[in-house]
């Protein structure tokens, strides 16, 4: 594959500078030009016709938000968002991922001995990517009533639910989750994401979800009706306590890349539940929680992974399929449904 091409946008001429230097450094990534705001990059896009975009949020005269949703109606392509580590910013960054942006990075400390570490690999497999950059209007919707009162429905049986996901995640997760009704069963879910994003996520998701969407908070209790989400970058979740399943929130090195890592927490819930587990594995880089998936097969849970046609990235999903720890791979639609399926408390014999 030629190198990937590349266009990078940010008000700060200290920002373009660093980002471009970074990307530089790999020779399979070529900086085609650089932009100062949106009308620039507007004519950047036009002239250069760009593999991928790094986008900053904070722009004078058109956010990057509003140029992103311009750039999906009018010219849809693979765009990293660049934001900065505040609360502002990751509500800003959870937004522009709904909209279509295929990753985010946020802007580096003061002092970061490694700065956008992971940008190159993002930028490549951006590039990579076979996804449809379609956009069609609101794509996510509030909870419908009859999600929201679906207990009469659906009763939660014994299991718990841990989903994985990384690069695409956002969508991903919404998607399924919002088929979730508000007795949903347990269930934890670790994302790639940074630290200060994954607080705004898990209020967004508690805003768009029928069931109690939180940050894991170490010791908290598992309980039907509940979804916690591994805080970003610092801790690893995990499940512990067969008597009385709680959340435990890990202090160790990074697993596969990550911290939190998805193979810890399946690892976790394998070695906990068994086969009063479900396992699901959504879009993302890499490999992490491919082998913990297989763990938790082997245990006797159900496991589920995205197919390839609705992935943002075929990686996560790819690796635990060939290693036979998917046991049925389905498309992203279809997963919510069929976890509830496999979790109801009519298909366990039980209550």
């Amino acid at each position: 594959m030629s190198a990937a091409r590349v266009l990078v946008v940010d008000d700060s001429a200290t920002m373009r500078g660093l980002i471009t230097r970074i990307l530089s450094s790999d020779p399979e990534v070529e900086v085609i030009g650089q932009a100062a705001d949106a009308m620039q990059a507007r004519q950047a896009i036009k002239d250069l016709d760009p593999d991928v975009i790094t986008l900053d949020i904070e722009m004078p005269n058109m956010n990057g938000l509003e140029f992103l949703d311009k750039i999906m109606r009018l010219r849809p392509m693979p765009v990293i968002m660049v934001s900065t580590l505040t609360h502002k910013g990751a509500e800003a960054t959870i937004a522009a991922l709904e909209i279509g942006a295929f990753d985010c990075v946020g802007k580096p400390l003061p002092g970061d001995p490694r700065p956008f570490s992971d940008l190159a690999d993002k930028v490549k497999a951006a590039a990579r990517s076979q996804r449809k950059y379609i956009i069609t209007g609101n794509k996510v919707a509030a909870p419908s009533a009859a999600n929201a009162n679906a207990s009469s429905d659906y009763r939660a049986g014994r299991k718990i639910i841990a989903i994985g996901s990384s690069t695409g995640g956002v969508e991903a997760l919404i998607a399924v989750l919002q088929k979730f009704p508000a007795n949903c069963p347990p269930t934890v879910i670790t994302q790639h994401m940074p630290h200060t994003f994954t607080k705004s996520f898990s209020e967004r998701l508690n805003r768009l979800c029928a069931p109690t969407v939180q940050e894991a908070t170490d010791g908290a209790r598992l309980e039907i009706g509940k979804i916690y989400l591994a805080p970003g970058g610092e801790r690893h979740l995990q499940v512990v306590n067969p008597s009385s399943p709680c959340c435990r929130l890990l202090d160790r090195e990074p697993v596969n890349g990550h911290r939190p890592s998805v193979d810890v927490l399946f690892d976790s819930v394998a070695e906990l539940a068994g086969r009063n587990a479900v396992g699901v594995i959504l879009t993302g880089m890499g490999r992490d929680g491919a082998s913990g998936l297989l763990k938790m097969r082997l245990a006797g849970a159900r496991t589920f992974g995205q197919n390839e046609k609705t992935c943002v990235v075929y990686g996560m999903p790819r690796v635990a399929y060939e290693l036979g720890a998917v046991e049925t791979q389905l498309p992203l639609s279809s997963i919510g449904e069929e976890v509830l399926k496999s979790t109801a408390a009519r298909r366990e014999g039980s209550e």
